[in-house]
């Protein structure tokens, strides 16, 4: 299998993270009966730690989209090379990263962390063109 696959295949499971991380931690300030309810009533606001868990997910599910694109059609198009294996690679480590570094609430370093992973999106889509 393409390698561009299998870091696509590692960016879903790191998904799942993204998403356990945050629910989680709300689940944990909110409550089980919060967690099983259907959610109708206002939301209590919550903690700095779990706004920012629920903020990277979003993040997280704002690239991913685009990732997963590029990965499959850098593959179905026969474009794979050492620089979109690369790029895959690179933006799977970046996300892997953004995460502890969002929940910790470090800025800059953070954002510099997000664009990695977006010029490694757009490597992959570069080498479509």
């Amino acid at each position: 299998m393409a390698t561009e696959l299998t870091m696509l295949a590692w960016a879903m499971l790191l998904g799942f993270v993204y998403i356990f991380a945050a629910s989680a931690m709300v689940t944990h300030e909110r409550g089980m009966k919060w967690n099983a309810s259907a959610r109708d009533a206002p939301d209590v606001p919550l903690s700095p730690l779990a706004g920012r868990l629920k903020r990277a997910q979003a993040n997280f599910f704002e690239t991913f989209p685009f990732f997963a694109a590029a990965a499959i059609a850098v593959v179905v198009a026969g474009r794979s090379n050492e620089t979109t294996v690369l790029a895959a690679q690179v933006y799977f480590w970046a996300r892997v990263v953004y995460l502890p570094l969002y929940a910790a609430g470090v800025p800059y370093v953070r954002s510099l962390v997000w664009v990695v992973s977006i010029v490694a999106i757009f490597k992959l889509v570069f080498a479509l063109l």
